[in-house]
């Protein structure tokens, strides 16, 4: 790589390496959130006929 003039400090590679991880870290927790706030919230209720919308004819 040096004959052809390609220079790529380790310290370049390491930074990507971390930032990626911190990113998908960053991901995970939002993730676990998310699902965590979704687990508390109560069922909804099933909707009927005239609760909104358009009534389906069969």
């Amino acid at each position: 790589m040096l004959k052809a003039g390609v220079i790529e400090p380790l310290r370049v590679k390491t930074q990507a390496i971390s930032s990626g991880t911190e990113s998908a870290t960053m991901i995970l927790r939002i993730d676990d959130v998310i699902a965590a706030s979704a687990e508390k919230r109560p069922p909804m209720p099933p909707r009927g006929p005239g609760a909104g919308g358009m009534e389906e004819e069969y």
